[in-house]
């Protein structure tokens, strides 16, 4: 039995508990596909973000401004840092002459594992886009943007 349809018929009316209920579903099957993807590389869905965001990131970010980006609590994202900095993929370092600031980088032994996760991410992205016209991707983004400025308010 389906509670909710996964690829509903078109509609005449827009429908806005459908759309949210597809967008639960869609993140939930993206996380999902994403997360298989890099548990067959060796990693966890939350130490593949973590190397993604710092591989992305301008320069090189504190563990609280980590863990914002990825919406976790400060004393989670210390264990997933300590984790990190067990595998050698990662190193706490004092910048900018501060030693109570730490900032979190990618080691040279990182690089090749972040390339990895990066063409993954490229990879689930290609796959789940596959057949979107790029004008429905940007009607998409403007809405997810909007809808995010609304629960900011």
């Amino acid at each position: 039995m389906h509670l909710f349809s996964e690829a509903p018929a078109a509609m005449s009316q827009p429908d806005p508990e459908s759309i949210v209920q597809q967008m639960v579903v869609v993140t939930r099957k993206v996380t999902n596909l994403f997360d298989s993807r890099v548990r067959e590389a060796g990693f966890t869905l939350t130490r593949a973000r973590a190397v993604i965001l710092l591989a992305r990131a301008t320069e090189p970010p504190t563990q609280s401004e980590l863990a914002d980006a990825m919406e976790v609590e400060r004393p989670t994202m210390a264990r997933i840092i300590d984790g990190l900095e067990r595998c050698g993929l990662v190193e706490r370092r004092v910048m900018d002459g501060d030693r109570r600031v730490r900032r979190i980088v990618l080691t040279d032994a990182a690089e090749s594992q972040a390339k990895a996760m990066l063409d993954l991410t490229h990879e689930v992205r290609r796959d789940v886009l596959d057949g979107v016209d790029p004008a429905d991707i940007e009607a998409t983004r403007r809405v997810l943007v909007r809808m995010l400025a609304n629960m900011a308010a």
